[in-house]
Parts: structure tokens; C-alpha cells; sequence
């Protein structure tokens, strides 16, 4: 199993949300986070102040998949995020040892 964390632009979840539902994919959590990697964020003027906003809004998708998913998961993520320009986000895929469904102890892909 995969534990994927996918950042990416705010005005892009809906379309990301969707496209994971369309193949199947439900168990998803869903966070708003701020961060910056090239962008390095831009300035803003509010009353007569100039601020450097370098965290920027972005939301977080966190999934697990079972292995013979994974490939299938990103791709649908990468093409429903993918603007073209910097700042679209990006995909961290990570193992997981065991998952467990708290309500009736169900373990593995099971749980998933």
C-alpha cells in the first residue's frame, strides 16, 4: 500500500476531488495548507503597507492506495491539477507498513 500526499492550487480541488471519484477512489482527506516552493510568493500594498505574503495557499489530498493503484492515482491527479505554470504543486508517494479500520478492526487493503 501508498500513502500519497498530493499539493496542489486551491481553484484545482474540485477538479482533482472529481477526477479521484470517477475511478473509484473515495477515502480521501482534504486540508488546507500554505507553503511555497518556486514561487517564493509575491508582495502585496494594503493601506499604504507593503507585506511579502511568501506562504500561499494550497490544499492537501492525502490517500492510501493499494499498490496496483498507485500509477493509475497519480496520473488522474497530475491531469486534473496541471495548469501548465509554476505553483501547480506536487506528488509525494510514501510505503505503509499496515492500516487498520477503527470501527471493526479490519486490516490491510481491507481497511483502505
Amino acid at each position: 500500500m501508498k500513502m500519497i500526499e498530493a499539493i496542489v492550487q486551491p481553484f484545482r480541488m474540485e477538479d482533482v476531488k472529481e477526477a479521484l471519484k470517477k475511478i473509484g477512489i473515495d477515502g480521501m482527506t482534504i486540508s488546507e495548507v500554505r507553503g511555497h516552493g518556486r514561487q517564493k510568493g509575491h508582495k502585496e500594498v494594503y493601506r499604504g503597507q507593503e507585506y511579502n505574503v511568501d506562504l500561499l495557499p494550497k490544499v492537501k489530498f492525502e490517500l492510501v492506495v493499494a499498490d496496483e493503484r498507485l500509477e493509475e492515482v497519480i496520473e488522474t491527479i497530475t491531469t486534473a491539477a496541471r495548469s501548465g505554470k509554476i505553483g501547480d504543486g506536487k506528488i509525494f508517494v510514501t510505503d505503509v507498513a499496515q492500516v487498520i479500520r477503527i470501527r471493526n478492526g479490519d486490516r490491510g487493503e481491507l481497511a483502505i
